[in-house]
This record gives C-alpha cells, sequence and structure tokens, in this order.
C-alpha cells in the first residue's frame, strides 16, 4: 500500500504509485510486478505511468480521472504509444465519484492546516 509522499519525504516522486510498486518489488525480491494489480485513487501521471510499464504490471485500475495531470486516459496516453514497452489491461472510473470526493477532503484539509498562503 502505498501513498503520496513528495513534500514528507523530500522526494518529488513518491506519488502513492510509486511507493506502492518500490514495497511490492522488495517484498516480491523481482522489478518486474506482471501478475499484479495496482489499484489507485486518481488516474496516474505520466512519471507513474512509466514506473507501471517498466515493472511490467498486469493491470491498472483507477477511481477519478485526472484530466489536467493524468497520463493513461488523458494528456499524452502513455501506454498508447509506440516507444511504450509494456502495456498493463486498464479500468478508469471505477469508484471515480467516491475517489474524487477523498481527493477534494484529503487537499481540503491539507489547505486548512497550512493556513492561507503570504
Amino acid at each position: 500500500m502505498g501513498a503520496n509522499g513528495p513534500i514528507g519525504s523530500h522526494d518529488p516522486t513518491a506519488h502513492a504509485e510509486i511507493v506502492a510498486l518500490r514495497e511490492a518489488a522488495r517484498k516480491l525480491g523481482n522489478y518486474r510486478l506482471t501478475d499484479l494489480t495496482l489499484v489507485v485513487t486518481l488516474e496516474p501521471c505520466a512519471m507513474c505511468a512509466g514506473a507501471i510499464s517498466h515493472a511490467r504490471i498486469g493491470r491498472v485500475v483507477f477511481g477519478a480521472e485526472d484530466p489536467k495531470g493524468g497520463a493513461v486516459i488523458h494528456g499524452p496516453k502513455f501506454f498508447e504509444q509506440p516507444t511504450c514497452h509494456w502495456r498493463p489491461s486498464v479500468t478508469g472510473g471505477v469508484l471515480a465519484e467516491e475517489s474524487s470526493v477523498l481527493l477534494k477532503d484529503f487537499f481540503r484539509a491539507r489547505r486548512k492546516k497550512r493556513g492561507p498562503v503570504e
């Protein structure tokens, strides 16, 4: 299980997908994760899609679409590119509304915690 942590870990690559891939690879003792399903709340970005491809994840399931930063069904549509060497099966929109609410609540709480930007 991964959680988004770039700020707390001072690591720009610490997206939830990357954290989960690292943990799975460590536990399995292999960077190839072909039989695994990765389930995430938000459509993966280009960096995460690249890591998913390199890990050879078998299936990706995501909740909410991300028209601004997503790279699976939006933006570069990473897995559709001819240079993508591994394409997982993708199922998007699973519990999309619930995922969207979770994300909005999370970021609302973060903004409230930080206070107004000066």
